[in-house]
This record gives structure tokens, sequence and C-alpha cells, in this order.
């Protein structure tokens, strides 16, 4: 990898539920051979000089850097971006010390301690808006890169030691040489020393003998000079005794005054004195204080480390309840909807059982007019019948006047025969009316029937919801219980997690039969591809519960769901993917 830029910058750091601080974290910028021989990606490394395990990682080909071109409306190339992303973390760097930084670095993280993928960003503040210049999504390391950048860290420290002992070898040969040096140059010195010596005595012998004649000719002229000096001196004795007379008592005068003053320092030095013995006595009852008070801080830093780790390990339980408890919530706002969509099946069948009714109310006044009808022909059947006997008994008699009245018989035949059509197309209809009639019959008692079904379904429902429910306040009050009996040093009790984030965790489910199919005008049939879609992703969440296996146990008897499209049922029941490999992905 070729290093580009590698220096500690001030970042403010963002965690959530958390107060954002200030960090000393390193910036490494570098130029990573891809796949492709001719072609390079860029790795943004983010690590701690205090932390090892610290770790947060991005490389950017040219294909990421594309996207995030277009997401972050950057006017450059990739060719060019290294060189400008390391002028704005230089200009970060000289304007850290500031009290009013121009540009800042933000490292924001979504979960409440520094894991996973974060967001970093280089921020322009002035005093109208915060400018947002680049924002790169890192993910954290994982311990493969973490083992390797220990790795590569140790062996940086190696080679750093060596380099240190070749420079220590070579300077203890320096020195070696410059102490031996030192040692001929001392013995040269030594000797010449001597010879300063003895030219020194030599000298010093014949000046003495030339002080010596000297002094011989001074003491004659100090003879003569003493009995001048003499007679000034006398003079001088008078007058000094006058000004000595004089300054005794200036003198006097002062001594009483500086006497008063001593006696008032000395006064003044006792006092300070038992001061200084009461400040002696304070100072070693402080010390032997500050000894116990640093015994005390040692015994409480190796307590805070203890504390520390239950408190992560703590802190990784309580975010795997709320996980849980967030699921199950996930779980009941499922299971509601579940409950008004059946309520919505209930509204349909009662509206067409009412439509039903009211198509059957209609039949039978179709009915009954029609046996009115019925028997209105009856009756002119009756009549026809009794006129065709009076007509036969007429036929008998007047059997001489046949051929005379063949016009009037001919007619009479005419109007029997649409007389009988008429009875039989009326028959007809009767029978038709009354397999109508017999199918209506049944159909509404089938609906009567899934009534029923339904309305036990929805009470079957509701008892496996109430359930559903004390489990999860059961759980609650476990979780509850564990956490106090856990957590006794903490000032509140656990508190009912409602927002968190949604992952895997126990998840009891209420599980819909698409088994039994019902009638129903306003439902729409699921295809068997989109239960069978639906099938995996219930058994992924059921297995996954921590919950009594009698809680999920799929009942024949359950209520179908219609009307529903795959989008929904894979919306409601989702499957796990995958985690994706580490790419740029990048927030705008």
């Amino acid at each position: 990898m070729e290093e580009l830029f590698s220096k500690v910058l001030q970042v403010l750091v963002r965690c959530r539920d958390n107060e954002e601080r200030k960090a000393n974290i390193r910036v490494t910028i570098g130029l990573q051979l891809a796949s492709s021989v001719h072609k390079r990606d860029l790795l943004v490394k983010l690590t701690d000089d205090v932390d090892p395990y610290f770790l947060f990682n991005l490389s950017i080909s040219e294909e990421d850097f594309q996207s995030l071109k277009v997401q972050q409306g950057l006017l450059i190339d990739f060719a060019s971006f290294p060189q400008k992303f390391i002028d704005l973390l230089n200009l970060c760097h000289s304007e850290q010390e500031s009290d009013n930084p121009r540009f800042l670095l933000h490292l924001s993280c979504q979960s409440p301690v520094l894991e996973g993928p974060a967001n970093f960003s280089v921020v322009e503040t002035n005093a109208f808006k915060h400018l947002n210049h680049l924002s790169l999504r890192l993910t954290q390391g994982s311990d493969k890169e973490v083992k390797d950048y220990l790795a590569v860290c140790l062996s940086s420290l190696k080679a750093e030691k060596q380099g240190l002992e070749m420079k220590l070898k070579k300077t203890e040969d320096d020195l070696s040489r410059q102490l031996s040096y030192a040692q001929q140059t001392l013995s040269e010195k030594t000797k010449e020393l001597d010879k300063l010596r003895s030219e020194w005595t030599s000298q010093s012998s014949c000046l003495s003998s030339r002080h010596s004649q000297e002094l011989q000719s001074e003491r004659e002229k100090a003879a003569e000079l003493q009995s001048r000096l003499q007679q000034q001196a006398e003079k001088l004795r008078q007058e000094l005794e006058r000004e000595h007379k004089q300054s005794s008592q200036q003198l006097h005068s002062r001594l009483t005054e500086l006497e008063a003053s001593c006696r008032e320092l000395t006064e003044r030095k006792y006092k300070n004195e038992s001061v200084i013995r009461d400040l002696k006595i304070k100072l070693v009852g402080t010390e032997e204080e500050c000894q116990r008070s640093k015994q005390q801080v040692l015994s409480l830093r190796r307590e805070n480390s203890t504390l520390d780790t239950e408190v992560h390990e703590k802190e990784r339980l309580v975010s795997q309840l709320q996980m849980r408890v967030a699921v199950l919530e996930q779980e009941i706002k499922d299971k509601d909807q579940l409950m008004r969509r059946t309520k919505e099946v209930l509204e349909a069948t009662q509206e067409q059982k009412k439509s039903m009714e009211e198509n059957a109310e209609s039949k039978e006044l179709q009915i009954r007019k029609l046996e009115a009808t019925v028997k209105s022909l009856s009756e002119e059947l009756i009549k026809a019948n009794g006129i065709i006997k009076k007509l036969q008994g007429e036929v008998r008699v007047l059997i001489g006047k046949i051929k005379v009245k063949n016009t009037v018989t001919v007619s009479q035949e005419k109007v029997l025969q649409d007389t009988s059509e008429k009875l039989q197309n009326a028959e007809k209809d009767l029978r038709s009316a009354q397999q109508h009639l017999i199918t209506k019959d049944e159909e509404v008692s089938k609906l009567k029937e899934q009534l029923e079904t339904t309305v036990q379904k929805l009470n079957e429902s509701r008892e496996v919801l109430k359930t559903n429910e004390n489990v999860i306040s059961w759980l609650n009050k476990q979780l509850n219980e564990k956490q106090m009996s856990r957590d006794p040093l903490s000032p509140k009790p656990f508190e009912n997690p409602s927002v968190s984030s949604t992952t895997t965790g126990m998840k009891a489910q209420f599980y819909p039969q698409t088994g039994k199919p019902a009638v129903s005008p306003v439902a729409a049939d699921i295809t068997p591809a989109e239960q069978r879609a639906a099938q995996p992703a219930n058994r992924q969440i059921g297995d996954s519960t921590g919950l009594d296996s009698k809680y999920f146990d799929r009942k024949d008897d359950s209520i179908p769901i219609y009307g529903l499209s795959s989008n929904l049922l894979h919306k409601e029941f989702p499957q796990r993917t995958k985690p994706s490999m580490a790419s740029a992905y990048f927030s705008a």
C-alpha cells in the first residue's frame, strides 16, 4: 500500500444517546492495488494510537466513487479525489488548535457504543449553517482486519526497536571513541599543566626577589610619610571625635528605634515559627491522607476496570433484551393488523349476508307472485275442464250438428291448445323457481356455517392474542427482575424499552392458516407459490423464539388470510438476508 497521508487529527465523536466528545484519531489515506493490475483503490483507515482495537476501514474503487460523486454532488475525478481529500484534512489539522475552527471532522454512529458502521464527514462551519463537504460510510474492522492491523503495528514497532538498537550501538561506539580521544587529550593537557607549573614557580621566585627590594625602598619612603601622616592624623582625630560624638548621639536614638522594631520582629518570628510548626503537622497529615487517597485511587481504578467490564456485559444483555422486546412489539402490531383484516373480512361477509337476505326476500316475492299466477291458471283450468265436460255433453247431444259447427269446434280447439301450452309453461316456471329457492336456501345455510366458523376462529385468535400478551408481560417481568438482580447499583429500574433496533431475537408469532379456503366474494385467492414463499419465513421466525413451542403450533382451525397480495406476505414475513460485503454506501 502506498501511503499518502497519516496524521493525528481531532475528531468529534457522536454516538446515539451519548454526548459528543473530542478524540485524537489517526487518519491514514493510501492507494492499494485492486484485483486488476492497472487499477488502484483508495483506502481510508481510522485508528487510535491509544486504543489498538479501534479500527475503521473503507476502500473506494472507481465505481464506488462514481456513486459517491452522484450522491454528494462532487465536481472532481477519481484521480484528483485523494489530493483534494488530503487538502481538506490538512485544513482541519491547521485549524484544530483555534477556539472557533472553521473545518471540523465528525464521526457519527447509530449505536450507543462506537461499533458497527460509522459516518466520517468533513464539515465547514460558518455563521449561517454547517456545510457538509464530504461524508464517507466506514465499516468497523473485523477480527481478522484488527489482527492484521495489530500485526503490522507489532512489525513496525519491532523495526523501530531494531533501528533504535542500531542507533544505540552507533552512539555507544561514537561515545567510546570520544572518551578515548578525551582521555588522550587529558593526558596531553596534564603534561602541559606540569610544564606550566614549573615555569610558574621559577617566575614567582624571580618576582619575589624583586618585590623584596622594592619593599625596602618603599619602607623608607613610608617612614618619612608616617611622620607627616601623624601630624595630619591628630588633626583628623580631633575633627573625627567631634563628628563621632554627633554620630553617636544620632546612633543612640536610632538604636532605641531599632530595639523596638527588633522586639516586634522577634514576636513576629515566634508567631511565624508556631504557624510553621502547625503547617508542618498539617503537611504531614495531608501527605498521609494523600498516600491513602492514592491507594484508594488505585483500588478504585481496579474496581472501575472490573465495573467497566461488567457494564459492557450488561449493556450487551440490555441491547439483546431490547431487541427481543422490539421484535415482540412488532409481532403484536402484525397480529393487530391480522385482527383488523379478519374484521374487514367479517364485515364483508356480513354485507354479503345482508345482500343474500335481500335477494332471498325478492325471490320469495317472485315465488308468491308465481303462486298467485299458478292459482289463477288452475282456476282457469278448472273452468276449462267444466267447459270441456259441457262441450262433451253437447257433442254427444249435437253429433249431428258437428259438421255444421266444425268451424266453432276448430276455434275452440285452438283456444284449448293455447291454454294447455300456457299451463305447461307455468308449471316449468314453477319448478325452476322452486329449484332456485332450494339452491338459495343451501347457499344461505352455507353462509351461516361460514359465519359461525369465522366467529369461532375470531374468538380463538383473541384467546391466542391474550395468551401472547400474558407471555409478553411475563417476559417483561422476568427481564425487569433479572435487570434489578444484576444491576443493583443503578439508580433506575429496568425501563420498558419501547424503541430499539429491530433485529433478530425472541419472536412469538401468530401463524395464519392457509389450508382451509373460505368462500368470499371480496377476498382474493393466494397462489400456492406465494404460500410456499411465506412458509420458510414463518419457520425462521418460529425457530428463533425462546418461548414454549405450544405458543407457535399451527392450528387447523385458525383464521385464513385472504385478499393479501404476495408483496404484503413478504412484508409481514421478511426472509433474512446475508450481510453484504464492506463497500462504499455513502450517506448524504
